[in-house]
């Protein structure tokens, strides 16, 4: 079945007494139970709610794994996964990754123990340089932010098994609609569903993916332990978000690729970086693994005036953080989302005052390149 239809299609199945389309809203903390040592499957919405339930089932079929998991944000996702590690523990990392991740490495998870390498995990033989006989796992974005390198999962889902790592891939940026780490030996997918997943800029939500179902057991034992879930109203919007993910995307990738087409003639950028452009070095890596490119692009304008000129001129592109809502939003990652990563960090990988990351939506392409355009004439 394609995923898109995969997509619309959770929830479906839960509610057969009534059989109600969308799925209830279970706003309950505990439930009752019906006999002494009797449950109904639910205790306690924290160890499982049936409409968080149903959106863990959905995003582990739609990403092929053993078991999802729904948590409160995406940063919630990612820590309850070092909770996997002990001290002592090191963990390989993508160098240009968001900076909230980056900061809860270095200035949380740092302090129990465990240590981080940066460097670039496109290259597979920099990463084979960097395993230590403390190296645990590998932590990639499959497409990074803000640069947009893509990572070569195969290759690295290889160096891995023979490394005894863990490869955990952030899809954040791609979803399963475009690709399916867990296909290509990851053993993790994390999301910030906040994001492409559900879609709207209306909830804050993250969600994980397991292949294997033993390991499966050893996170949903601290999803529960630590308790950072998704409330059942949010569950809702994000099932709600996924069920139009494919059209989404769609409409989004096509806009992007125009978008950037039209940016690289600008005599005011100096450089675009969408990996659906076939100059782009990963152009090629991602048509064999990937059904798109998604829709974010970074680009460099050629003076450091041109940057607050854009933000504060555009209309219908607002200057906000976040991505993947079908409204098109501007960042500057330099002073916003990657404002934590060391400076010197930054500079050499060209997250510099002259760089803006575009998360491009669905409106209409030539009102928002009309946008761009009017927000560039001095």
């Amino acid at each position: 079945m394609n995923i898109a239809t995969e997509a619309v299609q959770v929830g479906l199945e839960w509610d057969s007494r009534t059989g109600s389309v969308a799925v209830p809203i279970y706003q309950t903390a505990t439930f009752r139970h019906p006999g002494l040592g009797q449950s109904t499957g639910y205790d306690y919405s924290r160890s499982g709610n049936p409409t968080r339930e149903t959106l863990e089932k959905g995003i582990a079929r739609l990403d092929g794994g053993a078991r999802g998991f729904a948590y409160s944000s995406g940063m919630a996702a990612i820590a309850n996964l070092l909770l996997l590690f002990k001290s002592g523990d090191h963990l390989i990392v993508t160098e240009d990754l968001y900076g909230g991740t980056c900061r809860l490495f270095d200035k949380i998870f740092s302090q129990y123990g465990l240590s981080f390498t940066y460097l670039d995990t496109s290259d597979a033989a920099a990463v084979q340089g960097a395993i230590t006989p403390a190296t645990k796992a590998l932590f990639v974005e499959t497409l990074t932010n803000p640069l947009l390198k893509f990572a070569d999962i195969p290759a690295l889902s290889t160096l891995c098994r023979a490394n005894n790592l863990l490869l955990i891939a952030d899809n954040t940026f791609l979803t399963p609609y475009l690709f399916r780490p867990l296909d290509f030996g990851a053993d993790i997918t994390v999301y910030s569903a906040t994001k492409y997943l559900s879609g709207h800029n209306d909830t804050v939500a993250g969600l994980t993916v397991v292949k294997d179902p033993q390991l499966a057991e050893q996170v949903y034992f601290h999803q529960n332990s630590v308790g950072a879930v998704l409330g059942p109203q949010d569950s809702w919007l994000v099932i709600r978000g996924m069920k139009t993910l494919g059209v989404r995307l769609d409409r989004h990738q096509e806009n992007a690729l125009k978008i950037a087409s039209w940016l690289k003639n600008q005599p005011k950028v100096a450089k675009v970086f969408y990996p659906g452009l076939e100059e782009h070095p990963h152009n090629r890596l991602m048509r064999r693994d990937t059904r798109g490119f998604g829709a974010m692009i970074a680009f460099e304008v050629t003076k450091p005036e041109l940057v607050e000129q854009l933000l504060l001129k555009t209309e219908l592109i607002s200057f906000a953080e976040s991505l993947g809502g079908v409204e098109s939003l501007i960042t500057f990652p330099e002073v916003q989302t990657h404002a934590d990563i060391p400076p010197e960090l930054r500079q050499r990988l060209g997250i510099n005052n002259m760089l803006l990351r575009l998360s491009v939506g669905i409106e209409d392409v030539d009102d928002l390149i009309e946008d761009l355009r009017n927000a560039l004439e001095e």
